[in-house]
């Protein structure tokens, strides 16, 4: 009798265990390429990449891509890149992907391949407090502007007449050069400005005027990337749950806009 209890016992928890091990793969279901993915970013550009005194990496792009990888099932290997190198490192394949406010153009896409958009962004002027003269787009004209290299901030400064553009590596130089009077003005992504000086990092600056384009942030991949379906299956997972809606808050306090799926 004895024996056929500790029978029973074994039965019951070799189901037990078998469940539990069902139950996981639902939750963390077995993805073949599971790997860990060696993901590019520039923790200069705040509040999207932050580096901390500890060395730890923080911000919306790293909460997200962290999200992102524990939908999909894999782990992500951050590696600090400069902004200006990160489509040349792609083109390489010596990363698997980058997220760092990387705007989705069409120029961009003849080289790399980007996921769904994953946020709303645009561009700003910003100019120091006592500055009364720069006031739109039409102001920029025969003016310094600084901007930073690979930015479509870069971009768009070719497009303002008769403009001297000064380039720098991130975000701080430039914003310093501006408090410094060397240059008129500074465009760079509104959010990241506007986080700034709000959190009293850029005292003696403000923003000009209405946002100069609209843009969409993705992330960007090697053509033909083995982890783009199982990157943008992720994001749609976050933005259906309130996963992304709180990542958002967490950053922007406020409500994040809709995104399309394109």
């Amino acid at each position: 009798m004895k024996l056929i209890n500790f029978r029973w016992q074994q039965l019951i928890l070799s189901l037990g265990c078998l469940l539990l091990i069902i139950a996981c793969q639902s939750l963390y279901p077995n993805n073949p390429d599971a790997k860990s993915l060696k993901v590019a970013t520039d923790p200069t550009f705040v509040p999207f990449e932050i580096q901390t005194a500890s060395g730890n990496l923080e911000g919306f792009d790293i909460d997200l891509m962290n999200a992102i990888a524990k939908v999909a099932g894999f782990a992500v290997q951050f590696e600090s890149l400069p902004f200006d190198g990160m489509i040349s490192t792609l083109q390489a394949k010596r990363v698997d992907a980058a997220i760092s406010g990387i705007t989705i153009t069409a120029e961009r896409l003849k080289t790399i391949a980007f996921s769904r958009p994953y946020f709303k962004a645009g561009l700003a002027i910003a100019v120091r407090e006592d500055n009364q003269n720069i006031k739109n787009f039409n102001s920029l004209k025969g003016k310094k502007i600084a901007v930073q290299i690979g930015s479509t901030g870069a971009d768009f400064a070719k497009t303002i007449p008769n403009a001297k553009i000064n380039t720098f590596n991130s975000g701080p130089e430039f914003f310093q050069d501006l408090l410094n009077g060397n240059v008129d003005a500074v465009i760079s992504d509104a959010f990241a400005t506007l986080y700034a000086i709000k959190n009293g990092k850029l005292k003696g600056i403000r923003v000009v005027a209405d946002l100069l384009t609209e843009e969409y942030y993705g992330i960007a991949m090697p053509k033909n990337s083995p982890h783009l379906d199982a990157i943008n299956k992720g994001i749609a997972t976050l933005l259906s749950n309130s996963n992304y809606k709180q990542i958002y808050q967490k950053w922007f306090d406020a409500e994040p806009p809709q995104l399309p799926d394109s």
